[in-house]
């Protein structure tokens, strides 16, 4: 056992350079990811409390800078053993934000915080910044880009889970679907306590997005210093086989529709070529899942139910839980 350690140590630590370089590629593009200085107390408010159908709902908000909340929704399971696994639950591009995939409105297809809840997960679900009500002018507060500021609210996040008595923070993952597919990727490759990684209609290569016009990632919501420095797909620091590299050797579960318009699959399985090997080299293999569902940009109810039954082996729950809607 202490031979196996020192191998798996002594196979990690050259990666953990070149996921120091990866990391310091993308804040090249996203602005610097803040320091201690930044983590202020959480200050966790409860604004409003139901209680539904096997889980509590809980409307909240926490401090993740100094001077600067986010609003999320807190769900609990009610009947529990012992300390549960938790999901950073991400909603899509959507005028409603959190709501959506709590139940709150917005497609069935996008309700995955109610369904991780109601399969024994606790879900934090927030506001992306500008959406919702997280109506908050990034630039005015220092940030440089929409995704950084979002990477930040994220891991304050995953340190609010962690204070949870509810949660057993060893088995803290993520799942989103299009924005939220690849925030949570983009969140996880910076924050290691991520066990592992759902992501649905979230990226494709860069010089496959849209033939290669990067104009989606430089709005000011996402990415802006792509207009004025990395305006096409070869001057571009990083791109999503990095991204995905960074979060290896953890679990992550890709799910990219073959009709995709947003996100060209093709460009997703040149990105999968080129992690495959990464992830055999750290010999995690078995933790790098990759469908190519036949639908468009969306998450049909058997889709979801297979990614649900693959983060339960992951989070080591061998319960039968309910299936996707």
């Amino acid at each position: 056992m202490e031979r196996d350690t020192r191998r798996a140590k002594a196979r990690a630590a050259p990666w953990a350079g070149r996921r120091a370089e990866i990391l310091a590629a993308m804040q090249r593009v996203m602005g610097p990811l803040p320091g201690p200085e930044s983590r202020v107390p959480l200050d966790l408010r409860v604004e409003s409390e139901d209680r539904l159908d096997g889980y509590v709902r809980r409307k909240i908000s926490y401090q993740s800078a100094p001077g600067e909340r986010v609003p999320a929704w807190l769900l609990v399971p009610t009947a529990r053993r012992g300390r549960l696994p938790a999901m950073l639950v991400l909603h899509q591009t959507t005028a409603i934000g959190k709501d959506e995939p709590v139940g709150l409105g917005g497609l069935p297809n996008m309700h995955v915080g109610q369904e991780l809840a109601e399969r024994g997960f606790i879900v934090l679900a927030p506001d992306y910044p500008t959406v919702g009500e997280h109506q908050i002018d990034v630039y005015a507060h220092g940030w440089q880009s929409g995704s950084m500021k979002s990477i930040w609210d994220n891991i304050r996040g995953v340190d609010l889970l962690q204070t949870l008595r509810e949660v057993d923070g060893k088995r803290i993952g993520v799942i989103g679907h299009s924005l939220g597919g690849h925030d949570g990727l983009f969140t996880a490759a910076f924050d290691p306590r991520i066990r592992c990684v759902i992501t649905n209609c979230g990226f494709t290569a860069f010089a496959h997005y849209y033939g290669g016009d990067l104009t989606g990632w430089s709005g000011p919501r996402y990415m802006p210093r792509i207009k004025s420095e990395f305006p096409t797909p070869d001057r571009m620091p990083f791109d999503f086989q990095d991204v995905l590299a960074a979060i290896a050797p953890r679990a992550l579960y890709v799910s990219a529709p073959q009709h995709d318009a947003n996100f060209d699959v093709t460009g997703v399985r040149e990105v999968v070529a080129k992690v495959e090997p990464i992830y055999a080299r750290l010999h995690a293999a078995t933790r790098f899942a990759v469908v190519y569902p036949d639908c468009a940009h969306d998450w049909p109810p058997a889709e979801r139910a297979v990614a649900y039954a693959w983060l339960d082996r992951q989070m080591r729950r061998s319960a039968p839980q309910p299936e996707a809607r």
